[in-house]
């Protein structure tokens, strides 16, 4: 059987500007990618239905049968009992969205045109609907990922220079080092990945997730349900927040119900406000629908996308939207939309030269002995294109 991780269009538009740089399966949520959860479930390999511009690193694979599954949707064993028992030119339908489709090469080179036969699904799933979810639902995600990681497996020891409250476990990978922090597991579970490191003095809530190679530093305070990605650096002080991978926060400032693309730096004593003085729901711009769009929440601070930086002592007020690659820096709070390479801040901005651009990112991948290609390139020369 073929597997196909397909974009809802509809949910690729609430991710933006996330989705900018990668299919809907590469955004994380919980501790693993989508990608990396269906993959485990589905014990095989998968390629990705998703825009024309990101198919040359993400490309589609196509066989005689083929299973197409929503890769906006959580894997679970009943889901995949569900998926499994599909027809051919059959489609998972559920919660007004196509769930998953069984389609022959035929059908799946004409699915424009081809009807399918809908099948009811009857499996409640978590799924991810808008961008906010990436940090309101943490809570749900991270335990079930903690416990598919883990499960049959050995944590490596806490060393006793540390402190631990709470019933729910920590567990560690090989390589990572911890020391002389404190770590309260009472609402939920703490993940530390290969190679990570916490320094000392840290003081970590769960539900965490430091993925591989990460690293908290010293006197970093860290309020789960939260997930640093890998790579990342992070210091000062981090609530409720999803932060995708190589990036960096590394030093005093506070960073709340916020997510962070990849490539993302935060200079010294930058702020997000995740709360309105007025303590009303929070308004956050959605490109799909061109405007602000209520997310029903009362705390929600900075979304930003891959590439992006503030300057040090940046001010981000509460449910402020930036796009991929935009320098900001100057005093007083950035517009709360700020598109896609845009360059200054609450005194102006102007196009980001994008040849300026390519060579930060190529110094930045460097930094990470990984090669900015031509495939890196054109993805955001598209983006740089569609920017207004």
């Amino acid at each position: 059987m073929n597997y196909i991780l397909f974009d809802d269009q509809t949910v690729r538009k609430n991710l933006l500007p996330l989705t900018f740089t990668r299919p809907v399966a590469d955004i994380r949520f919980g501790i693993l990618t989508m990608r990396e959860k269906w993959e485990l479930a589905l014990k095989t390999n998968t390629s990705s239905l998703t825009e024309a511009y990101l198919s040359k690193k993400y490309p589609l694979l196509k066989k005689d049968d083929n299973i197409l599954i929503n890769s906006s949707v959580n894997p679970s064993d009943s889901l995949l009992k569900e998926i499994h028992s599909l027809k051919t030119d059959q489609a998972l339908v559920g919660n007004t969205k196509v769930i998953a489709m069984r389609l022959s090469l035929k059908s799946l080179e004409n699915m424009d045109t081809i009807e399918t036969e809908e099948v009811n699904l009857q499996t409640e799933s978590v799924c991810i609907n808008d961008v906010w979810d990436l940090f309101s639902k943490l809570d749900q995600t991270i335990p079930g990922d903690f416990e598919t990681i883990t499960k049959g497996r050995k944590s490596q020891k806490l060393s006793d220079t540390n402190r631990m409250v709470g019933e729910h476990p920590i567990f560690i990978e090989e390589g990572a080092i911890v020391e002389f922090s404190t770590f309260n597991t009472k609402n939920g579970p703490i993940y530390i990945g290969k190679d990570a490191e916490i320094m000392e003095g840290c003081t970590v809530r769960g539900p965490l997730a430091l993925c591989d190679h990460a690293v908290l530093k010293m006197g970093a305070i860290v309020y789960g349900p939260t997930t640093i990605g890998p790579y990342s650096k992070i210091g000062g002080e981090v609530s409720n927040s999803m932060i995708l991978g190589y990036s960096s926060k590394g030093h005093a400032g506070f960073l709340g119900n916020s997510v962070l693309g990849e490539w993302c730096n935060l200079g010294a004593d930058t702020n997000t406000s995740n709360l309105k003085n007025t303590y009303d729901i929070v308004r956050i711009w959605n490109y799909g629908q061109e405007s602000f769009v209520n997310t029903g929440l009362q705390f929600c601070g900075l979304i930003m996308g891959d590439h992006s930086k503030s300057s040090i002592n940046t001010m981000f007020n509460t449910g402020t939207v930036v796009g991929v690659n935009v320098n900001i820096f100057g005093t007083g709070f950035p517009r709360q939309f700020v598109p896609s390479f845009n360059w200054g801040g609450p005194s102006g901005y102007k196009k980001y030269n994008f040849k300026k651009a390519v060579d930060v990112a190529k110094r930045v991948y460097a930094r990470r002995d990984l090669e900015f290609d031509q495939v890196e390139e054109d993805i955001l020369k598209v983006v740089y294109n569609t920017t207004i």
